[in-house]
């Protein structure tokens, strides 16, 4: 299991992943940020980066917050920051 560090922005014009930020990934999505919107619209870009399903992605902290970590199933840290880089 690996770990990943993300500074969601919410509104954003599409969803994408828009660079590193400090330690995080910056991830743009266009859902809003309510009602969990855009804590789903993560999901997706994070996973079709990675070749990985959406499943094996999960918030375990700042789920109301903008930055957020990540767990991942199915990769190591190594490979993570690998297909990161």
């Amino acid at each position: 299991m690996a770990t990943l560090h993300v500074k969601v922005v919410p509104g954003a014009s599409r969803d994408r992943i828009a660079g590193k930020l400090g330690d995080a990934l910056k991830v743009q999505v266009s859902a809003a940020a309510e009602r969990g919107k855009a804590n789903a619209a993560v999901m997706p870009v994070i996973a079709a980066t990675l070749g990985l399903r959406e499943s094996d992605i999960q918030i375990v902290r700042g789920h109301t917050q903008p930055r957020k970590t990540l767990h991942i199933n199915g990769i190591e840290q190594e490979e993570l920051d690998r297909r990161l880089a």
